[in-house]
C-alpha cells in the first residue's frame, strides 16, 4: 500500500501509542490504561513480543491478513516526557499526523465513557502536552478512555487519583480496556468519521 505523501511508501500505515508510566508500581492505575489497551491490541493482532526502540517498547505487523501495517508503541519515558518517544517514532516511521492514534486516560469523562476524536484540546493531560510539543501540532487522533475524576480540582489529589489503583472492580476495568481496544480498531477501520463515543 503506497504511503499518503507523494506516493512514497511508509514503513507503517498507522502508529498507535498507548500512554502510561513504566514500572510495576503504576500497573493497574487509571493513568496506565493506555498501556493496557496497547497490550491488548498487540495480543489481538498477534504482533509478538515488543522490542526496545525510540525510548519505548514497540511491536509491528499487520492487524490481520490484508490489514493495515501498524506499530504499537508504549513510551518508557514516563508520561510527562512521552513526546521524546513518540516524536522520533513518528518521524522514522513517516506516519502522517492523522494516522497517529494516541490512547490515553481522560478524567473529564465518566468511567466507562470512550470517545474517539481528531485533534482538539489537551484538557491538562501532561502526556498529550508532551506529544503535542514533540509533534508541533495537536492534530493527531485520540482514543479518550474515561476513568472519572475525584470530587476536587486540587492537583495533588487528582494526581493521587490517577496514579492510585482503579476503584472499580477488575472485571469492569477489563471491560473498559476491551471496549477502548474496539474503539481503536474502529478508528483505524474508518478513520474519516467524526468524533464518536459513548458509555
Amino acid at each position: 500500500m503506497p504511503g499518503r505523501a507523494g506516493g512514497v511508501s511508509a514503513p507503517v500505515d498507522w502508529l498507535i501509542v498507548g500512554l502510561g508510566n513504566p514500572g510495576a508500581e503504576y500497573e493497574g492505575t487509571p493513568h496506565n490504561v493506555g498501556f493496557e489497551v496497547a497490550r491488548l491490541l498487540v495480543e489481538r493482532w498477534g504482533l509478538g513480543r515488543p522490542r526496545s526502540r525510540w525510548r519505548g517498547l514497540v511491536s509491528e505487523g499487520r492487524t490481520g491478513p490484508g490489514g493495515p501495517r501498524v506499530a504499537v508503541l508504549m513510551p518508557q519515558t514516563y508520561m510527562n516526557d512521552a513526546g521524546r518517544s513518540v516524536g522520533p517514532a513518528r518521524g522514522e516511521l513517516r506516519v502522517e499526523l492523522d494516522r497517529l492514534l494516541v490512547v490515553h486516560d481522560e478524567i473529564d469523562l465518566a468511567f466507562g465513557d470512550i470517545r474517539v476524536r481528531l485533534g482538539g484540546g489537551l484538557a491538562g493531560h501532561n502526556g498529550l502536552r508532551s506529544v503535542r510539543a514533540a509533534l508541533g501540532s495537536s492534530d493527531f487522533r485520540r482514543v479518550r478512555v474515561g476513568v472519572g475524576r475525584p470530587p476536587t480540582t486540587d492537583p495533588d489529589r487528582v494526581a493521587a487519583f490517577v496514579l492510585g489503583r482503579f476503584r472499580e472492580p477488575r472485571d469492569e476495568v477489563r471491560a473498559l480496556v476491551e471496549r477502548a481496544a474496539d474503539a481503536a480498531e474502529g478508528a483505524i477501520a474508518a478513520p474519516d468519521g467524526h468524533e464518536v463515543g459513548g458509555s
